[in-house]
């Protein structure tokens, strides 16, 4: 038997918890229930709902979440619910069954340039993963079956998925208006078919939860915590938009080097390593009020 690990996540609304499982749950389709009724196609949200304070839950890709009625508090009863979800889970405990499938909706995905002449982002009207993720080969594309399809391609160089698009680099062997149709198609037919985007323990393996995300954050000195959350912010939406992202890697406070890697389109665009590095340079140094400050961009 595999267990199952569930984190307790707090949100932003008090009478709502996420308890976040190691695996996906779902196809990647979400549901809400509002009482025991209601979930009879999902026997986790029925158990769920035999505990009194619980008044709706919510069922998506790698998560439940609950909200409560107000005749507790959260810190009084979280450990147990996710002891009880996590017992459940581990034991092989049904989340939703098939009646429970929604009707298709219908998939559309358009292809974007992006700054990169090498790369083109394939966007979908739907969330296709959790977190980030990049393959730079058929070999690392394991934990997922659709990055491993596409590497089957023979001018496919690298993967880059994030939220709902994916990001390819191509071989310099071919040009994008020749291959551009073919890989939107294959693309959209693949998610309309609910195949498997991303193994169930992709994020486990791959230490993509939102616990080993926290506990990596957290082992970073207070200078590198700060370069992460002005990269969050100021950074990273930017490169998003344009099909790619920038990591932070490491800071040296003796050299006061910071070491990003350029990820998706960003990675070997002509002209994203010097922008990036002297834009982000500058921005660190300004709000860190440090002019010492150098960034080293690298590929990935």
């Amino acid at each position: 038997m595999e267990m199952t690990k569930i984190s307790i996540i707090p949100t932003s609304n008090e009478t709502i918890i996420k308890f976040e499982a190691d695996r996906f749950l779902t196809n990647h389709n979400s549901y809400e229930f509002n009482n025991i009724d209601d979930a009879k196609n999902s026997p986790l949200a029925q158990q769920l709902f035999y505990l009194p304070f619980v008044k709706k839950v919510y069922i998506a890709s790698n998560f439940i979440a609950v909200e409560r009625y107000n005749i507790v508090e959260w810190k009084d009863v979280q450990d147990e619910v996710a002891e009880q979800i996590e017992n459940y889970l581990s034991g092989n405990g049904i989340v939703v069954t098939e009646d429970a499938s929604k009707p298709k909706a219908a998939v559309t995905v358009y292809a974007e340039s992006t700054p990169n002449p090498s790369v083109l982002k394939f966007v979908c009207n739907k969330v296709l993963v959790p977190n980030l993720y990049e393959f730079t080969s058929i070999e690392e594309a394991k934990p997922s079956p659709l990055a491993t399809e596409l590497f089957q391609f023979p001018f496919v160089k690298n993967v880059y998925m994030e939220k709902n698009f994916i990001s390819i680099t191509k071989f310099d062997i071919i040009e994008w208006e020749e291959i551009t149709l073919q890989l939107r198609e294959f693309i959209k037919s693949y998610v309309e078919q609910g195949k498997t985007i991303l193994n169930d323990d992709a994020p486990k393996k791959l230490n993509k939860t939102e616990e080993a995300i926290e506990r990596k954050f957290e082992a970073l000195d207070d200078t590198s915590k700060n370069i992460v959350n002005i990269l969050e912010e100021y950074v990273k939406p930017a490169v998003a938009s344009d099909g790619g992202n920038i990591e932070f890697r490491s800071y040296d406070d003796k050299t006061k080097k910071v070491e990003v890697l350029l990820q998706g389109a960003c990675s070997g665009c002509p002209s994203s390593t010097f922008t990036l590095k002297n834009g982000i340079e500058n921005m660190l140094r300004e709000m860190l009020n440090d002019t010492s400050i150098t960034v080293n961009a690298i590929n990935g």
